[in-house]
């Protein structure tokens, strides 16, 4: 978990800049396309971005759970989705252990890419950059393909090419490929039967960042935080009345 640090303000700045600047060339355009000076303008505002290293983690969930043993991550595809009584059972387990944890989701929308969504509010405090979460995670499968490639049981170009597409369900292999990408380890609090905590590390470095996610299983991803730091986090407002 990252603190919320000065650091992380000019990081969110430039992001804020980055939408800027594409609405901008979006408006200016008489086309659908963008010009190849703006995709190139973008990616490499987008590296910036995503090579910026956070100096501080927060570990209040990881010393909750220091006592827990994980489960080894085999990256692999999603599944078939549960059926209605099994989700339903297992939504109420992770509801337990959330509780039991003392932790907060911080809830994504459902629209497909709710794993990317969580991943963007772990990295950048808003779930509103998932496109280029995606796009990094899609460029990291497609540039080490051999790292990834024999946990996909199908032709794999076609795999990269239906991962790069909005609302497409991310699966596990993505998740190894972003905690490589971002070299992060990436924490699932999961509504699995046999184990509730599962660790996914890069693959050739070791991690400088921790994030953090609940996994409601084969249905749902939401960005995970202490209890306390979500409440300081989405303090209400005072309501300032006028008479």
């Amino acid at each position: 978990m990252l603190l919320y640090s000065s650091k992380h303000c000019r990081i969110s700045g430039r992001m804020s800049a980055m939408n800027r600047f594409n609405d901008e060339g979006a408006s200016s355009s008489s086309t659908s396309r963008s010009s190849p000076q703006v995709e190139t303008d973008d990616d490499r505002m987008i590296a910036i971005v995503l090579s910026e290293e956070y100096a501080n983690l927060d570990n209040a969930i990881a010393k909750r759970l220091s006592s827990l043993s994980s489960i080894p991550h085999v990256p692999r595809i999603n599944t078939c989705i549960p059926n209605y009584n099994d989700a339903s059972f297992d939504h109420e387990r992770l509801f337990q252990r959330l509780n039991m944890y003392g932790l907060q989701e911080v809830k994504v929308s459902g629209d497909g890419n709710c794993q990317f969504r969580a991943l963007s509010d772990q990295l950048f405090r808003s779930p509103e950059y998932h496109k280029n979460v995606r796009k990094e995670v899609v460029h990291q499968l497609k540039d080490f393909r051999t790292l990834y490639e024999g946990y996909v049981p199908m032709k794999y170009k076609k795999y990269c090419k239906k991962m790069a597409k909005s609302g497409e369900w991310g699966d596990h292999v993505t998740l190894q490929a972003a905690a490589d990408k971002f070299v992060a380890k990436i924490c699932l609090l999961t509504s699995f039967r046999d184990t509730c905590f599962v660790e996914i590390v890069p693959q050739s470095q070791a991690p400088q960042r921790e994030l953090w996610l609940s996994f409601w299983s084969e249905v749902h991803y939401n960005s995970l935080y202490d209890a306390q730091e979500y409440a300081a986090r989405y303090k209400p407002r005072k309501k300032h009345w006028l008479f």
